[in-house]
């Protein structure tokens, strides 16, 4: 194609393309034109007029024939099922590849056959915008346009490389798409009650060619609403659709795979896609034949345009693996928000544990940073104390605090989804019971904090004591300035690796999540509860114990065992890579800063003194809105919750706040 040129006028447009020769390919004519009615932000226009090209047209009735002659040749027996059956539709099961697919055609678009439709569409309406302002043209006009170039509608004939064919060919191959995929064994597997019964699908393919006889033989090539063929195959494309909610719904029962997951979105696009080219059949006045070509037209541009969409694909595949996800995470968050007083003090007994086990982690770490060895080695050593620690903690019952936000930030959400679902007169009192339960999750946060710093600092300074007066060793004496510096917020990039710290709490929930998930998807409580050798070797009732230990602990073990490599390792990272990177965690930096206290002899500036100080709290502050931000907007995501309704809940919160701030940190009657 030529280089683009430029038209003030329809009529210089005109006499360009049409009455000089020119060396120019045979879609330039419409790649210019197109150019000429693309406004530069159709997102800032309402509505959008073609009245001008439309006058142009009615001016020369020879125009007109030349024009409507010339698109007519290069739209002729071009083939399009392929945009109708495959583009926008996922091609794959495989998440990642389909992701890399699409990425990799949006720098390098794939092009197809010169012969079919969708070359055409590359060409000319190759911005992701088109679609936009198109849809925004009257539907009057574009009727007056199709009139002037005197176009034939699609129901014509129903002759191979026809639109009415093309059209019936897609629907045709993807109902065949879908009764295949929907008898793959994993996911007849999400839906048992079906096991007895006779697939939809393959109902609705059989019915779709009863329909598709009827049409291609018939006179009109189209049927009315009130065909009773076409009725039965509505009724049972409603049943297909219920199959593949039902495998959704399952999902909280079976668990599900990303595999399986991309399999049923892939049946529910191809379901969306059938109903809305089923509408195209449907022919009642004679004014229909007109629109529905117009419509079928502004259709497949729409698909061609959006055929390379990752972030769409992105959402709707995640979608219910992250609500799957954070139910699990829900469920162990509601144990992390203390109600009664009871509670609020059981939290504290937890929390004073999880700050005792992490004053020794801190001495652990302080004396395998004096062995001699790479920057692997040290990761090696720091992991296994972090995981080991962390699996302790979370075993023996304690509380570490910055592990809550990742897990109480989906029972917010979840809570906020199951009253969104009450009456709108009940609104008020919705939003109240969230700012109750907000405060709540506040204060249950803060005693947590408090239970576990206030038993770190201590733990640690009589560690660090106990070993010098047993071995005359100050091991903290050449550290000392580094542990009460790196707490500084000003002096240190203490905030950075905060975050790091928070991005990893938020990573170990899902990764906790993700665990839970697949083992209840692979049915691993069942499949350890009934493995043979076992039930020989042990018993039937300890096999029993093995694999409810197993159901339940196991998710939270591997998250915090992944947890603490992730912290372990960060630092030898950063060193690896010529990067400044580390973790700060607020328990931690308690028994950091007892240890530089000691290590200096208690020789500290009141400057070092006092950011060391405001340190720990920022860094806790860092911690947990980092954790407790991503994996909100995670929870949120999951459930299609609009960010508004935080706007509601967060007014609410700071009302009731006014009215009683000791809920937020200690329990009171309210």
């Amino acid at each position: 194609m030529q280089k683009k040129q430029k038209f003030s006028t329809y009529s210089e447009w005109y006499a360009f393309h049409f009455l000089t020769p020119n060396p120019k390919d045979s879609l330039s004519f419409l790649v210019d034109l197109v150019q000429m009615l693309r406004p530069r932000n159709p997102k800032s226009f309402e509505s959008l007029s073609i009245q001008s090209f439309l006058a142009f047209l009615s001016q020369d009735i020879e125009h007109r024939k030349q024009i409507g002659k010339r698109v007519t040749n290069v739209l002729h027996r071009r083939k399009f099922a392929r945009i109708l059956s495959d583009t926008g539709i996922l091609r794959d099961s495989d998440f990642w590849c389909e992701i890399k697919q699409r990425a990799w055609a949006k720098i390098l678009p794939f092009q197809p056959d010169e012969d079919t439709l969708e070359f055409v569409l590359n060409q000319v309406f190759y911005k992701s915008s088109d679609p936009i302002w198109l849809a925004k043209i009257p539907l009057e006009e574009l009727q007056e346009l199709f009139s002037l170039l005197v176009f034939s509608d699609a129901y014509t004939t129903a002759a191979d490389a026809t639109p009415l064919s093309e059209l019936l060919t897609a629907t045709a191959l993807l109902s065949q798409r879908m009764s295949g995929r929907a008898l793959e064994s994993d996911v007849i597997k999400m839906v048992p009650e079906y096991a007895d019964l006779e697939s939809p699908f393959l109902a609705f393919e059989n019915e779709f060619e009863v329909l598709h006889h009827q049409i291609r033989q018939g006179e009109y090539h189209a049927v009315s609403a009130a065909d009773l063929n076409y009725k039965q195959l509505l009724i049972l494309h409603k049943q297909c659709e219920e199959y593949v909610d039902k495998a959704f719904q399952n999902s909280a029962k079976f668990g599900i795979s990303l595999k399986v997951n991309q399999s049923l979105l892939r049946i529910r696009q191809q379901l969306q896609r059938v109903k809305a080219l089923l509408t195209y059949l449907v022919v009642e006045k004679p004014i229909d034949r007109k629109n529905n070509s117009i419509l079928l037209a502004l259709r497949l541009i729409r698909f061609n345009c959006q055929k390379n969409n990752v972030r769409q694909l992105f959402n709707e595949s995640t979608q219910l693996i992250a609500y799957e996800i954070t139910q699990h995470t829900a469920r162990t968050g509601e144990h992390y928000i203390t109600e009664t007083r009871s509670a609020y003090f059981s939290m504290l007994k937890a929390a004073l544990g999880g700050g005792f086990i992490v004053g020794f982690l801190c001495i652990f770490k302080l004396l395998f940073s004096k062995t001699e060895g790479s920057a692997f080695a040290h990761a090696v050593l720091y992991s296994l104390n972090y995981a080991f620690g962390f699996i302790l903690i979370y075993l023996t019952g304690c509380t570490l605090a910055t592990k809550q936000p990742a897990m109480t930030a989906a029972t917010i959400v979840k809570s906020l989804e199951e009253g969104m679902r009450k009456s709108s007169a009940k609104e008020d009192n919705k939003h109240r019971s969230f700012a109750r339960l907000f405060a709540r999750l506040f204060r249950s946060q803060f005693i947590a904090f408090f239970g576990n710093v206030i038993m770190a600092f201590p733990v640690a300074f009589v560690l660090i004591w106990g070993i010098d007066q047993l071995w005359e060793v100050n091991i903290a004496s050449e550290k000392a300035y580094t542990l009460l510096t790196d707490l500084s917020p000003i002096d240190s990039l203490a905030i950075v690796h905060a975050a790091i710290a928070g991005l990893f709490l938020f990573l170990s929930g899902i990764i906790s999540g993700t665990i839970s998930n697949a083992n209840k998807h692979n049915r691993v409580y069942f499949r350890i509860k009934e493995h043979p050798v076992l039930k020989q070797t042990l018993g039937v009732v300890k096999t029993e114990r093995i694999a409810s230990w197993f159901t339940h602990y196991w998710p939270g073990v591997a998250s915090n065992g992944w947890f603490g490599v992730f912290l372990g390792s960060t630092a030898s990272l950063g060193i690896f890579f010529g990067l400044s990177l580390d973790i700060r965690h607020i328990t931690f930096s308690a028994g950091n800063f007892a240890m530089g206290l000691y290590g200096a002899d208690f020789h500290v500036a009141v400057p070092m003194l006092f950011w060391a100080i405001i340190g720990i709290g920022v860094i806790g502050f860092i911690n947990f809105i980092v954790s407790f931000s991503l994996s909100l907007g995670l929870a949120l995501r999951s459930r299609n919750i609009p960010f508004s309704e935080l706007g509601l809940l967060f007014r609410a919160t700071w009302k009731y706040f006014k009215k009683h701030p000791l809920a937020f940190f200690i329990p009171v009657n309210d």
